[in-house]
C-alpha cells in the first residue's frame, strides 16, 4: 500500500476492523518509511454476472427477475417461498462461483429446469412451456414423454 504522504510503498498495518455495515474492513496503517499513520477500506470485488439473451443483447444478471419467473412457475404448487429462494441463491452461487463472467439465458433456464424437476413436476413443465416456447401440442407432448420416460 502506498504512503499517501511520502509515496513510500511498504506499510505496516496496526489496526484492522470491520465497519458497521460489515462489508468493508478499515485498516489503520503506518509508513514505514516516514511513520505517519493513514487508514484504507478493503471490500469484496464483485464482478456483475452478464445475461446474453437469445437475441444477442446483454443484461446484468437479476435474481428477482429469475425469482419472479419461477414464483410463476410453481405458483398454486407445494413448493414454499424458501425452496425457491435456495434455488435462485444456489443458481446466484454457481454462475459467481463459475470463471465465466457472461452466461446464456439458455444455461440460466436449465439450471432453473434441472432444479425444478426434482423439486415439482408441474411447475417444471410450466417452466418448462413458458422457457422452451412450444411451438404446439406435440413438443408440450414430447416433453411430457421426456418426464415420464426418466421415471
Amino acid at each position: 500500500m502506498k504512503c499517501p504522504f511520502c509515496s513510500y510503498e511498504e506499510s505496516k498495518v496496526i489496526d484492522s476492523r470491520p465497519t458497521d455495515e460489515g462489508e468493508k474492513i478499515r485498516r489503520r496503517r503506518e509508513c514505514i518509511s516516514c511513520g505517519k499513520r493513514f487508514t484504507t477500506y478493503e471490500i469484496i470485488e464483485s464482478v456483475p454476472i452478464i445475461v446474453v439473451k437469445k437475441d444477442k443483447s446483454r443484461q446484468a444478471f437479476d435474481r428477482v427477475k429469475l425469482f419472479n419467473g419461477m414464483l410463476r412457475a410453481c405458483e398454486k404448487r407445494p413448493v414454499s417461498i424458501e425452496q425457491m429462494e435456495k434455488i435462485v441463491s444456489d443458481i446466484e452461487a454457481e454462475l459467481q462461483n463459475s470463471l465465466d463472467r457472461e452466461v446464456t439465458s439458455v444455461h440460466i433456464g436449465e439450471l432453473v429446469m434441472d432444479r425444478l424437476k426434482v423439486l415439482d413436476e408441474v411447475a417444471y413443465v410450466r417452466f418448462a412451456s413458458v422457457y422452451r416456447q412450444f411451438k404446439d401440442i406435440n413438443t408440450f407432448m414430447d416433453e411430457l414423454a421426456k418426464l415420464l420416460g426418466e421415471k
